[in-house]
């Protein structure tokens, strides 16, 4: 054990001083190792930051233990067939049906109704064409987490009368109000002077589109405003996380119950819910992964045969130390054990230097984005191990050279 131990530390330091004794060529040498590791990892780093940043922001824009029921919805996409035959088969939500499953939902914390539309706005002769004015009961500030930045939300008495009041998004607020307060002005909707008593704290934007280009209203309003005489959006909402799936299994049997729907019968609605569209990210980047994260390591390939040839110009040049090793006895094993052995050091240290690198590149991602991006330990693990896999690889066409060199023939190279 102690002779096995004394050869492998003998091996490593060998192996390291021939490494330390050509510092630039093996610089070089592993730029291909270091930009391959650095590469994977940033890429896989991005790719989960990115999940994590598209999630986040929906269950913001959407609010947490939150679904939505309604008349055609997915958050997947459905083929031409799918959607051409839920299309024909399901039916808008009725106000009544609505009521129905508030009130009888006992899992739902809280069950609200919303209608979507959309006009252009005016105020002092400036205009805001294509602005969303949706129609919501009061509840829908709790459903969907809104923060208030000013003034208030409306009541559920106001929400469910015709009361000519509304709450703006920031755009609307930063278009007609820039440098004022909002709160008790009048903007006109489709020829209504609405007053406006609340401001919602500014948003963002989701997939490139403004989540502040809006303006809420009373949903009895919205109906009449614009003449709807379809379905509503109906949203619950469950505190407990716990409860959640519960929840949305208990409002969905409820509908199907008012419908009258029995058995197989497929739902003649559609639901979603943001846990849903964390599995549809899970999808989309998953996918992105299984494309890109082979193309980088293309680059790892690429290093390896370069550190291949790299290996074979060190036996070359060690010829003469070879056949010496040799005549005084070392096995051919070896010899194939030293040069493998410093092939997977140069190698592991290049998955150490392109760890470091992808550490800088994906914090600099992360400020410039503003997005979380984390590198996991598993890639750590994955990046070192690959090195090491790549440096056995591409160090044993050479060692095994190495090993076959005749000892006399060796020296006489010299």
């Amino acid at each position: 054990m102690r002779q096995l131990y004394s050869f492998y530390s003998d091996a490593f330091w060998i192996a390291l001083k021939s490494i330390l004794e050509h510092k630039l060529r093996a610089f070089l040498t592993l730029i291909g190792i270091i930009i391959g590791v650095a590469a994977v990892i940033v890429v896989a780093a991005s790719i989960s930051g990115l999940k994590t940043y598209v999630v986040e922001t929906a269950s913001k824009v959407l609010g947490s233990n939150h679904f939505m029921m309604t008349r055609m919805a997915s958050m997947g996409r459905m083929s031409d067939e799918d959607y051409e035959r839920r299309n024909r088969r399901n039916k808008d939500i009725k106000w009544e049906e609505y009521e129905y499953v508030r009130d009888n939902c006992k899992l739902c914390d809280k069950v609200g109704a919303q209608i979507n539309s959309g006009t252009d706005l005016s105020y002092n002769s400036i205009e805001m064409p294509a602005t969303r004015i949706m129609g919501v009961t009061a509840n829908m500030a709790d459903i969907e987490d809104k923060t208030i930045g000013e003034g208030r939300f409306m009541t559920e008495g106001e929400s469910t009368r015709i009361t000519y009041v509304c709450v703006v998004g920031w755009d609307v607020k930063d278009k007609f109000f820039p440098n004022e307060s909002p709160i008790g002005k009048e903007i006109k909707v489709r020829g209504a002077p609405l007053r406006i008593i609340g401001v919602e704290a500014k948003r963002g934007s989701f997939f490139g589109e403004s989540q502040d280009r809006h303006v809420y209203i009373p949903i009895a309003l919205a109906g009449q405003l614009f003449n709807r005489t379809g379905g509503v959006q109906l949203h619950g909402k469950t505190i407990d996380g716990s409860k959640f799936k519960d929840s949305i299994e208990e409002a969905r049997q409820l509908l199907r119950n008012r419908r009258q729907l029995i058995g197989s019968e497929e739902d003649t609605f559609g639901v979603v819910n943001v846990d849903e569209f964390s599995s549809t990210m899970d999808q989309i980047t998953g996918s992105i992964a299984a494309v890109v994260l082979p193309i980088t390591g293309i680059i790892l390939v690429v290093g390896g045969i370069v550190v291949m040839n790299i290996m074979l110009v060190s036996v070359t040049e060690r010829t003469f130390e070879v056949g010496l090793r040799k005549a005084i006895g070392a096995t051919r094993k070896q010899i194939l054990l030293q040069f493998l052995i410093e092939s997977s050091l140069l190698c592991i240290v290049g998955g150490v230097l392109g760890l470091i690198v992808a550490m800088g590149v994906t914090q600099l991602i992360g400020l410039l984005l503003g997005i979380t991006t984390t590198i996991e330990m598993k890639y750590i693990v994955i990046s070192i191990a690959v090195s090491s896999v790549i440096g056995v690889l591409a160090g044993l066409y050479p060692a095994w050279k190495a090993a076959r060199l005749d000892p006399i023939v060796a020296l006489t190279q010299s």
